[in-house]
């Protein structure tokens, strides 16, 4: 399957390559939000999928360059280099109803930077305006998730409240969170829409992860798990020198 993939991105990246030549192109850089999510999965109908199921929803950024080409009519390819930042901070939770302390709080932050290509059709709505659908693959890469849990705790003769702080991170090689593991390589595929005006755009979609690189195993339950990683986005950018 991953070969699969390889060949299909190499293919994709020799197609948009073919466009250099041609009048219409552009280049610029884009940024705007981003929302990474991290699903766990059942493997297996024999388990209620609710008791298994856990989605992380970080939230963040995105920045890259982007060069766009069209081949023929409205027909093109737009690809480029996103480096893409997300976070999630919890409130304090107490495991005891009728005590505040101990309480813990933990935040969660992550760090990629990703190859895209997109295919994308673009309607000309008015005079170098236009409407655009695009689609395509994007091969991620994880520089780093962290995980950094806070507990307080209160002494029951000062009152005085203490601090202590852990701090994980996620790896291919270790399984610091509850056996957990996240692979740095991903491949998503994604779905948008977008407007552009002049050199001004505006982008926004989808990514449908295509791998499993969140592997999660309790042990203790004998439950095994497989997680996607997709990612919603909106993207506002400006090409420098654009070619019409």
């Amino acid at each position: 399957m991953k070969k699969i993939l390889f060949t299909l991105l190499a293919t994709c990246f020799a197609i948009s390559m073919m466009a250099v030549d041609l009048p219409k192109q552009g280049f610029g850089f884009q940024i705007g939000w981003a929302q990474p999510i991290l699903r766990l999965n059942s493997p297996s109908a024999a388990y209620p999928k609710d008791s298994l199921v856990n989605t992380v929803r970080l939230h963040g950024f995105k920045v890259g360059v982007v060069y766009d080409a069209s081949y023929v009519a409205g027909f093109g390819s737009s690809m480029g280099i996103n480096y893409t930042f997300g976070a999630q901070s919890g409130g304090w939770q107490s495991s005891s109803v009728i005590s505040t302390y101990p309480r813990t709080r933990q935040l969660i932050t992550y760090h990629e930077v990703e190859v895209f290509i997109d295919w994308q059709y673009k309607f000309e709505v008015a005079k170098e305006t236009y409407l655009m659908l695009y689609t395509g693959p994007t091969i991620q890469c994880g520089l780093g998730m962290n995980m950094r849990i806070d507990e307080q705790t209160q002494d029951a003769i000062t009152g005085k409240i203490n601090t202590q702080i852990e701090k994980y991170r996620y790896s291919s090689y270790t399984t610091d969170i509850q056996n957990e593991s996240l692979k740095r390589i991903n491949v998503t595929w994604g779905i948008g829409a977008g407007f552009q005006y002049k050199r001004y755009f505006l982008r926004g979609g989808y990514d449908f992860g295509l791998i499993n690189p969140h592997k999660y195993a309790d042990f203790t339950n004998e439950r095994h798990t497989r997680g996607r990683l997709d990612q919603w986005a909106i993207k506002i950018g400006m090409y420098l020198w654009y070619e019409d």
